[in-house]
């Protein structure tokens, strides 16, 4: 089968592109392609205080009808009624549940089918699903029904999403500076919310049903924009393995002679779980993800319903200001790749990072609401530190664990690997706005709490590979372990060695 994509198929000289040209050309896409993703995935964030006009007593799924409702008037039914906040949990759940399994079939496909098709395929599907949410705007649905299974479907197709691109990008991109430029390559996700915010605050003021199909429209373009001009692998170009070793210092994936130019069984679902670092990871990003996505789907709403500098948001304002939290989240990937490109270290990097977000939640909880601006410096420094880790491990963690030594140059496991800890993560992020929803009954601090030990517990899980990573790392054995130490390594006195 030809998998070489239309526009260099029939428009451009594949051969006079260089693999440098191939290159930019798959980040510049698969950015923008997941960006779309997340753009499509944030408006029910912004659009659930439109739907849902709560008071700020009300922040609760399961015990809406203690405290009593918005009088502002409003809403949409069957948001607007005494359990209209648990409803919107349970579109949240349920959105989330269905996409976290799809991702572990997702990868497993990923690894077996032409990614080009597939991420085409996943991004219109999404745009069609997620705009017919906001068709019920137009043909005046009510049934909660509609709503559910058209979120359950919308995150189906979501998840075919981030185990394709990793995998695309892994296909192309050479080991170094893997942190730093997917740091930076990872802003994808923040730029997604924050133009997912923009675009369905702007589009409330004529119909909450444009929040939708505004978003879902510009991915069905880009997925278009994939199908004409993705080259998913070196090969679709007709480009060969010694081709790639002579473009690319050192290819992502990695080779080994000739036995990387024969053609693998790609890595199996239980085989990839026991591949060093992959469980720890996993499980981390289980917490990690619980954080970061419990700010994805209620921060605009915790925004609008907390006194900030003494008054209340508006929703338009406080979709807004929750789009700063992304801005930090750009910062903290960059920062957190960066990092751990200089120290060689993945999973301390994360677990300084995890350690340091519970104090910024913590400040940000208790002092965030005496000013606007004090409320916004502490948003980007919160997602700084929430994101980062987050961003880390889905990512270069990732890529690192996908072509493990273990798999003796196997360049068939990435996508599944991806599948793998991301999913496991969105249970987590599926979870975390569950356990919100029923906490914040009682209080937002027991919210904030709740977070704070999830980061705790993200920490934990990494911290066996972190200490790995200090006593084989010679800049932070010096720092944990003083001169001596430092000198004993280079000795040669040796250290355990991290999984990763």
């Amino acid at each position: 089968m030809d998998r070489t994509p239309p526009a260099f198929r029939y428009l451009i000289n594949r051969t006079s592109v260089s693999i440098k040209t191939y290159q930019y050309l798959i980040l510049i896409l698969t950015f923008l392609a997941y960006t779309s993703y997340h753009a499509t995935r944030k408006t029910t964030s912004i659009v659930k205080t439109v739907l849902d006009p709560a008071t700020n007593n009300v922040g609760m799924w399961f015990h809406s009808n203690i405290y009593p409702r918005a009088t502002t008037g409003g809403g949409w039914a069957p948001f607007d009624g005494p359990e209209g906040t648990s409803l919107l949990g349970i579109l949240d759940l349920s959105f989330l549940a269905v996409y976290s399994i799809g991702m572990y079939f997702a990868g497993h496909l990923g690894d077996r089918l032409d990614l080009r098709i597939f991420l085409t395929i996943g991004m219109i599907g999404t745009s069609i699903f997620t705009s017919l949410f906001g068709v019920g705007y137009w043909l005046n649905i009510h049934a909660f029904g509609y709503f559910l299974v058209v979120q359950m479907l919308a995150g189906l197709f979501q998840s075919t999403g981030w185990p394709s691109v990793v995998a695309v990008v892994g296909n192309w991109h050479g080991k170094r500076k893997r942190g730093l430029i997917m740091g930076i390559w990872n802003a994808h996700t923040s730029i997604g919310n924050i133009s997912g915010s923009l675009i369905a605050s702007l589009m409330l003021n004529y119909g909450w049903g444009w929040s939708f199909v505004v978003p879902s429209l510009l991915m069905a373009f880009v997925g278009l924009v994939l199908f004409v001009l993705l080259p998913p692998g070196p090969e679709s170009v007709g480009l060969n393995g010694d081709e790639i070793r002579n473009g690319v210092r050192e290819p992502l994936l990695g080779v080994e002679g000739e036995g990387n130019r024969k053609k693998r069984e790609a890595v199996g679902f239980w085989a990839a779980w026991q591949i060093p670092g992959v469980t720890a990871f996993a499980f981390g990003l289980f917490f990690s993800k619980l954080v970061a996505y419990t700010f994805l789907y209620w921060l605009p709403f915790y925004i609008s319903h907390t006194k900030i500098g003494g008054e209340y948001l508006s929703n338009w304002k406080a979709g807004m200001l929750s789009t700063l939290f992304d801005v930090g989240g750009i910062l903290g990937g960059i920062l957190a790749g960066q990092l751990s490109d200089s120290l060689d270290a993945r999973a301390f990097t994360s677990v300084l990072f995890t350690f340091l977000s519970m104090g910024a939640l913590f400040i940000y909880r208790y002092f965030g609401s005496s000013s606007l601006l004090i409320n916004a410096s502490l948003m980007i420094v919160t997602g700084m530190f929430v994101n980062g880790p987050y961003a880390l491990i889905t990512t270069a963690v990732s890529a690192d664990l996908g072509t493990h030594e273990s798999l003796r140059g196997d360049s068939r496991a990435l996508a599944t690997v991806t599948a793998i800890i991301d999913g496991t993560g969105s249970a987590g992020a599926a979870i975390g706005p569950l356990l919100t929803g029923y906490i914040s009954s009682k209080s937002w601090d027991a919210v904030f709490g709740m977070l704070m030990v999830s980061a705790f517990f993200a920490g934990l899980l990494l911290a066996k590979l972190a200490c790995a990573e200090i006593m084989s790392n010679e800049q932070l054995h010096f720092c944990f372990r003083g001169r001596n130490s430092s000198r004993e390594t280079a000795n040669g006195v040796s250290h355990p060695v991290s999984g990763v």
